[in-house]
């Protein structure tokens, strides 16, 4: 479908840096075309000392809304107007609706887990789940587990400076939601290993693993991998971590992170346009590999 800006164009984007490497501006502008809707999606480099200017000038130009990646995500939350519940709870934002005037903070980090969990086929309702590192994408996945009715949710991370936002972490989920979560220091290989036989999901949202890491594992000992656990690294590139080929060894259903950012994506683009996002044409054309 051809495409021209016209006088009526809206725009948002893209805040954070770096960001010229994002696949984000042609999956959302795609989706605009095929909708027929006068929007445009750019990239801004914006660093969190000039996000309080940037985000006046947005008001100012009437943007529909803007995403937000490192390191913008939990600084911009002081400028914003309202938050949603997830984006309270995770202490993040990744999404930013105008609303009139008024910017609302949303984090569609944890929908885009558990569409993805949801794909593959497990029901995250009822179940069991440990969950290693509690950073940013391990907090919306934790978050988002709880309130889809994970039952008990193990959160695993080692006693570094993260530590005492991961005990708040797993506190805020049992205060705030029916899931009993708890904190195990990841580097207690027996008390994980019990945790991991347990559950039925295992999510690595630990960097080890990443191209730079090639060939290490996040967990201290591959025993509690087994036949009937489902393993989710949330790392796609490489696209099999050491974690998921050990995992694979064992008989366990893997998958990696890649449609996280495809189904983060589309919930961003429902809660500006409120209109579903052609999300099978924009896999067809950016993740399939």
């Amino acid at each position: 479908m051809m495409y021209q800006i016209s006088g009526h164009t809206r725009f948002g984007g893209l805040l954070g840096s770096p960001v010229s490497h994002s696949i984000s501006p042609a999956m959302h502008n795609m989706a605009f075309r095929e909708l027929g809707i006068d929007w445009v999606y750019l990239a801004f480099d914006v660093t969190p000392d000039r996000l309080r200017e940037t985000l006046k000038v947005f008001r100012e130009l009437n943007a529909f809304g803007f995403n937000v990646t490192m390191p913008d995500k939990q600084s911009v939350m002081e400028y914003l107007d309202g938050l949603s519940t997830a984006a309270q709870m995770i202490g993040a934002v990744n999404t930013v609706v105008n609303q009139d005037g008024r910017l609302i903070g949303h984090n569609t980090d944890g929908f885009g887990f558990s569409e993805s969990v949801r794909e593959k086929g497990f029901k995250l309702a009822g179940a069991e789940m440990t969950i290693l590192g509690a950073g940013g994408a391990g907090r919306a996945a934790a978050v988002q587990a709880a309130l889809c009715g994970v039952k008990k949710l193990h959160i695993a991370n080692r006693r570094t400076r993260s530590w005492a936002a991961a005990e708040k972490l797993a506190e805020q989920i049992c205060r705030m939601t029916d899931c009993e979560a708890d904190l195990t220091d990841l580097d207690d290989g027996p008390a994980l290993a019990r945790q991991i036989e347990a559950s039925t999901l295992l999510v690595n949202a630990t960097p080890v693993g990443m191209a730079s890491q090639s060939g290490r594992s996040p967990l201290p000992d591959t025993s509690p991998l087994r036949e009937g656990l489902t393993v989710m690294d949330l790392i796609y590139e490489p696209a099999r971590t050491r974690l998921l080929e050990d995992a694979g060894r064992a008989g366990c259903r893997t998958f990696n992170g890649m449609y996280m950012l495809l189904w983060q994506g589309a919930e961003a683009f429902r809660l500006w346009t409120g209109q579903e996002m052609p999300v099978e044409k924009i896999r067809e054309q950016y993740f399939s590999r």
